[in-house]
């Protein structure tokens, strides 16, 4: 008998999102009018894929076993392009449980495929999910199973100066993950990596190997066919010894030792009946067979709030005060009105019936008058801590109403169950004001359970970051560049405006909120309202998406085209100065330029000295650039073209007239003493030549 043995179990233990999500997607899709079959096993679980049978849901294994009248449900790990396609040639009905972050890495795949890089996945090559992904590539991918297969890649297909993406199957082991990073970052000089692994699996085998390390024995509960539940077996061996099993059953052929302590975890296949079965058969093991009796665990943690035994009793009559009731023993019992409801504004006859039979609480006894004082409501609060254990135990979304805001966080009615969420755990910003919560039902989520001590823990928070990432990759999945979406404005800055596109924010800047001149963008939109944009921009990486409010319809552009043209005489208002002319508004939201050299005839050196913003003037348009968007005024085009006086033109003609006389004049009187002069030489005598000698030639030479 391991009396003193104690067991762990992990609080991320079964159902992942996406497998949850598809389990009720067939749920949902069951109907009486056509045959639902799913294209390979929903899950990895006998127990629930037996479920489904029971309930007419079969298997298909190829989509060559498809016909017309089925409703066929893709499973939560994916299919390739061609399996859509055959099942819409065949004219099945499809129902799409693809797990929103397996479509986004077919996304990634067929995009960066289809820009030229060659895809690389981690992952196992037989896996369905890895088949998927690998039928979204254009062109062939490779499929590497661990970091040494990866540089095998490299070097035989010669990829180290080739664009590449890298990405993971969803389940792919996280420390694997991590050589293989550093593989491609050191080996690819061209690759871009992306981190694919789906976030509640990182959690799972990082809580996994926690309490593996602090283990004995190791209980890892999934089908013996699902890939992460081998991965989570693979992770703890390394610390501990480690057992797969698929059902309860399987643990008496384990033999436990000496060993004292036990962690349980859990593949994302594994519901989370499956995983209770486990605890409370080890229970029975741990007691040595004995039967472990849940309801009474649940009674005794509830000795704290109350005094008393638990008996059943027939309402005899009720009044304003409370009702009275029998127990079918010689006390009667009596229920006090604040007794039967947590609701204080409900009354007695809203609450009980004469002759309801109700479970109760005795709160005290009185033997003298034979009277028993009960209480139902915390009957009800029992009731309600099992539904939250429960809840607990499978991590189920629940709904509450917001009673108290208390120091340090507020407090939740759950079936008359108080669960407390911190401060940090109730909104999305720490600076949120919890008093906005108050009286409000909310949906959240339960992080601790106490039953001996009567205590439960939630988060709101997490509930919404969930609904937040699903709703993001539906986004990026669902939407693309041009696409209209709607959203509600979130945050005004002086740059543009942020808007809550649902699990994701997206940017509108200044520009792109109006046509016209607007001075802050308080002025187009306020918080909290409802607008449709156009989506310009979308990066699914940095999760950066560009927005525009403005409407083509509402462009002042094309009414100014429609109505205006080259040479019109219009009027203008001057909407600004600037040192090379000013800008004067046509229609609302359409400028025009008036050069500095086209607002007067004579030289204008201070614009602000010729035109005062809001003023309005006459010009003229003189030039149209549509696709600039540019146009060209002018006032000086309207001004008379102004002639010179005759009297100057007369003056400046009789100087010119003179200057040219004087030339004249200058020039002849040169020309006569030139003449004269050679005259007078020529009547002198000549002297006595003698012969040249040298001195003379030079001399002649220096004076020439």
């Amino acid at each position: 008998m391991l009396t003193n043995c104690k067991f762990f179990v992990a609080k991320t233990a079964g159902f992942c999102f996406g497998v949850d999500r598809a389990v009720k997607i067939v749920y949902n899709s069951l109907d009486n009018r056509c045959k639902v079959v799913t294209l390979g096993p929903i899950i990895h679980n006998k127990d629930v894929v037996s479920d489904f049978e029971a309930k007419g849901v079969s298997v298909i294994r190829d989509v060559s076993e498809a016909v017309p009248d089925m409703k066929v449900v893709i499973r939560s790990h994916g299919v390739g392009r061609q399996v859509y396609e055959a099942l819409d040639k065949i004219g099945c009905e499809v129902v799409d449980a693809t797990c929103p972050f397996v479509a986004r890495i077919h996304k990634i795949a067929s995009e960066c495929s289809s820009d030229g890089c060659t895809v690389l996945i981690a992952g196992d090559k037989d896996h369905p999910e890895v088949i998927g992904i690998a039928d979204h590539c254009v062109n062939e991918p490779y499929v590497f199973s661990d970091a040494d297969e990866l540089e095998r890649i490299i070097c035989e297909h010669d990829l180290k100066n080739v664009r590449t993406a890298v990405i993971a199957q969803t389940t792919y082991n996280t420390e694997m993950w991590k050589k293989c990073r550093e593989v491609a970052e050191k080996e690819l000089l061209q690759a871009t990596v992306f981190d694919t692994i789906c976030s509640a699996t990182e959690e799972r085998q990082r809580e996994a190997a926690e309490i593996a390390a602090k283990s004995d024995i190791m209980l890892i509960v999934g089908g013996k066919h699902s890939s992460n539940t081998h991965k989570l077996a693979e992770i703890c061996e390394k610390h501990c010894k480690t057992f797969l099993i698929e059902n309860a059953q399987e643990l008496y052929g384990i033999n436990f030792g000496n060993a004292v302590k036990i962690g349980i975890s859990a593949g994302a296949s594994t519901p989370a009946y499956i995983i209770k079965e486990v605890q409370q058969t080890m229970s029975d093991i741990l007691m040595n067979d004995e039967e472990f009796n849940w309801v009474e665990e649940m009674e005794n943690s509830l000795k704290p709030i109350h005094i008393g035994k638990r008996v059943t009793g027939t309402v005899l009559s009720v009044s304003s005060k409370g009702a009275f009731v029998d127990l079918g023993t010689k006390q009667q019992g009596f229920v006090p009105a604040d007794e039967l409801s947590f609701d204080v504004n409900a009354k007695p006859e809203d609450i009980v019936k004469e002759g309801d039979e109700i479970d109760l609480i005795v709160l005290k006894t009185n033997d003298q008058e034979g009277m028993a004082t009960l209480s139902k409501k915390k009957i009800d609060a029992a009731k309600g801590f099992e539904e939250v254990q429960k809840a607990y135990d499978e991590h189920a979304v629940l709904k509450g109403t917001v009673t108290n805001v208390v120091k340090g966080g507020v407090v939740i009615n759950f079936n008359g169950v108080r669960v407390f969420v911190p401060a940090s755990q109730a909104t999305a910003r720490r600076d949120d004001d919890l008093n906005e919560l108050l009286k409000k039902e909310v949906e959240f989520k339960l992080l601790e359970v106490q039953a001996n001590r009567q205590r439960a823990v939630g988060s709101i928070r997490a509930v919404a970051k969930e609904a937040r990432e699903a709703a993001k990759a539906k986004f990026f999945e669902n939407t693309k560049a041009g696409d209209i979406v709607t959203g509600t404005v979130k945050s005004i800055t002086d740059y543009g405006v942020f808007v809550d596109l649902g699990g994701i924010d997206g940017l509108v800047r200044k520009p792109d909120l109006s046509w016209l001149r607007i001075k802050h963008p308080s002025d187009v939109v306020e918080i909290g309202q409802q607008i449709e944009v156009l989506v310009k921009d979308i990066d699914p990486e940095t999760n950066k998406i560009a927005l525009s409010y403005k409407k083509d319809s509402d462009n002042p552009w094309n009414n100014f085209v429609a109505n205006y043209s080259v040479g019109q005489i219009i009027d203008a208002k001057i909407v600004s100065i600037t040192s090379f002319g000013a800008f004067a508004q046509i229609i609302p939201g359409v400028d025009g330029l008036i050069h500095i050299s086209q607002i007067a005839n004579s030289r204008v050196n201070n614009v602000a000295d010729v035109l005062k913003a809001g003023e309005t003037v006459t010009v003229k348009i003189t030039e149209i650039n549509t696709e600039a968007h540019r146009i060209s005024l002018s006032i000086r085009a309207l001004l008379p073209v102004e002639e010179p006086k005759e009297a100057e033109e007369a003056e400046d003609t009789e100087a010119v007239e003179e200057a040219a006389e004087a030339v004249e004049e200058t020039a002849e009187a040169a020309e006569t003493e030139a003449a004269k002069a050679v005259e007078e030489a020529a009547a002198e005598e000549p002297a006595e030549v003698e012969a040249p000698t040298e001195e003379t030639e030079d001399t002649a030479a220096a004076e020439e």
